[in-house]
């Protein structure tokens, strides 16, 4: 298997995992059917607030434990990033997280 075909693998897997953490969120709401892609993002498609993404790094550390920092991933980014985030920047954000852990 190549790499670019592991690359889509583990981002395939990612987005799984990220999208049944985030129904869990959205049926909160009543919008666990609404399709999450790699382009949703979290603000203006899935119409999460900053609550709603606390929550969201608790269950990413959770499953992920510290080898994928959401905090220091927002903490990196301008407001008007943030607000424009795509689940498949997280998507890729934890992929890179966990083979640089797996790497050390």
């Amino acid at each position: 298997m190549n790499t670019e075909t592991t690359a889509v693998a583990d981002e395939t897997v990612v987005l799984a995992e990220i999208t049944a953490m985030l129904q869990v969120v959205l049926e909160e709401y009543g919008l666990d059917d609404a399709e999450i892609t790699m382009d949703t993002t979290f603000h203006d498609d899935l119409e999460l607030e900053s609550i709603d993404l606390v929550g969201l790094s608790g269950q990413l550390r959770e499953l992920y434990g510290e080898k994928v920092n959401f905090a220091a991933f927002i903490a990196e980014r301008e407001l008007d990033e943030i607000i424009a985030l795509t689940v498949g920047e997280l998507v890729r954000h934890v992929v890179t997280s966990l083979r640089a852990a797996e790497e050390n």
